[in-house]
Formats: C-alpha cells, structure tokens, sequence
C-alpha cells in the first residue's frame, strides 16, 4: 500500500484511484474535456467529485501533437482562479495542476493544489524539481519522447517498455535527491509512442512495478482507442474502460480519465473481483 502526503494529510492508496480531467483549454484533443469559463469547471468538479474522483487535474495548457503554447502566465490565469474557487466550495478536494512549468506549478500550490503532474518530468522546465522540492508536494513524473511539438514525429524505441523503465528510474532517482519524498510515475501513453508501443507498454505494464512507487495511467479517449477502433474520441468511451480494466489488472494504482463514474465502476468491479474468497465460495 501507498500513501501520499498531501498538504499535511496522509492519504493512503490502499485501493486504486480515479484523477479526473479538466482542461481549462479551448484545443484539447477531446472537446467533451474543454472548460473554458469558471462555471463550467466548477460543475464539472463538483460531478466529479460527487461521482468519486480522488483527485481533480487542471490543466490550462494543452498538450496533444500540434497544439499551441502559451505563456506561463496565461496558464496561471486560467487556472489558479479555477483552483481557487474549487476549493471555496469543496475544501477538502485534492487537486494536482497538470504543468510542466515551475511557476505555474509554484502558483497553483500556492493556490492551494497539492500535487503537481508533469508531463515532462523536469526536462522542459529545468527548475520544476527544485520548486516542488520546496512546496513539498507528491510529483507525478511522466515518459515523453520528445516534446508535444515532435513527440509524434515518427517515435522509435529498440524495447519501448525497458526505454520507459529506465527513464522513470532515473527520474524517480533524481526526485529523491532532491528531496521529493512522494513520487508517482506515469508511462505517458500517447505521449512519443505508436499505438503498438502503447499496447505493448500495456501489456507489459507490471514491469514498472520494479520502481515501486504509485503507478498512474492515462489512457482516457486517446487515439491508440479510437484510432484502432476507426471512431472518434466522443466514441471511445467503451474503448476506454476495456484498456482501464487492463492497466488495473496489469498494476495501476490511479485512472487519470475524462468520465469518472465509468472509471470509478471499473475500479469497484475489480476491486470486488480481487477480493473474492474463491476458497470460502466452494466451502459454501
């Protein structure tokens, strides 16, 4: 079991977890993800929360293949204030701020975030670390080949799985030296990888429990889905849960999704699944 020490709280990951998405964006990849005014967010958080999301993730920068980069501050003005007014309402939410810039991440812990989620894993923001160092909050390290700009440029790997291993090692690795005491690694699905690279990462996804630290996927809707299903990804909710099901079977302790409810009733059927006493059944 895992646990997290978020805001001076210590929470544990004593079965798996439900993030869900808001991305305060107007070019997300899925359009059902886009929340672009504060009362839009907030009635999203709220059914999140109300469905059983663990963690709220914002994010005001999107980071699908082409997309345009903003300014850190524009990303702050997006989403501090969403940060701000969730936690007026639900005070015990537990939000991470989805960023890979260091005072971005600095202004929405200070907002009142408690985890920062970093698709780059400090490589695109060199200070990232040291700043979540300070603000003493679990940090989610992600694998990326390249950035959002070229990630998708034609990706190679000799072994994709043994390539992420490495890097999220070292990374963990780098954490702890710098004095992160709370690490959750993410093999960063779609992120620099074809879709035979993501399901063969699936696939072999318990290799990551070697690193022994939570384990978060981030599968919701992404084009390895409704790519391979020839749909869209307003249609790749059932996709979705098929693959959620995998990872949870193969060891992930958090689904970072777009639908909570659906991903929350995947996690109470396996967890149920896991538990049975098959022995006591046929004692019966």
């Amino acid at each position: 079991m895992y646990t997290l020490n978020c805001r001076g709280k210590l929470l544990m990951l004593d079965r798996p977890w439900v993030m869900g998405v808001i991305n305060i964006t107007p070019d997300s990849f899925y359009e059902g993800s886009r929340r672009q005014h504060l009362e839009d967010v907030m009635k999203a958080a709220g059914e999140m929360i109300n469905c059983g999301a663990q963690i709220i993730d914002i994010g005001g920068q999107s980071t699908r293949p082409g997309s345009r980069r903003i300014s850190s501050q524009e990303e702050i003005d997006r989403t501090v204030p969403a940060i701000e007014q969730i936690l007026g309402l639900y005070p015990e939410a537990l939000i991470s701020i989805d960023t890979y810039s260091s005072s971005v991440a600095e202004a929405a812990v200070q907002a009142g975030a408690a985890i920062v989620n970093d698709i780059s894993s400090g490589d695109m923001d060199v200070d990232i670390i040291s700043v979540v160092a300070r603000l003493k909050t679990p940090y989610i390290c992600m694998h990326m080949q390249g950035t959002p700009d070229n990630m998708q440029d034609n990706p190679r790997y000799e072994n994709v799985t043994l390539a992420v291993l490495d890097y999220l090692i070292a990374k963990t690795e780098q954490c702890r030296k710098a004095g992160i005491h709370d690490v959750i690694i993410d093999p960063g699905f779609g992120f620099g990888k074809t879709i035979a690279h993501n399901f063969t990462l699936l696939k072999e996804l318990s290799a990551l429990r070697i690193i022994d630290r939570p384990l978060m996927v981030g599968l919701s809707r992404k084009s390895t889905i409704y790519k391979t299903l020839h749909t869209t990804p307003e249609e790749a909710l059932n996709g979705t849960t098929v693959l959620n099901t995998i990872a949870l079977m193969n060891g992930a302790n958090i689904l970072r999704v777009h639908d909570v409810k659906e991903a929350k009733e995947v996690i109470d059927l396996f967890w149920t699944y896991k538990k049975a006493d098959h022995k006591k059944d046929r004692n019966e």
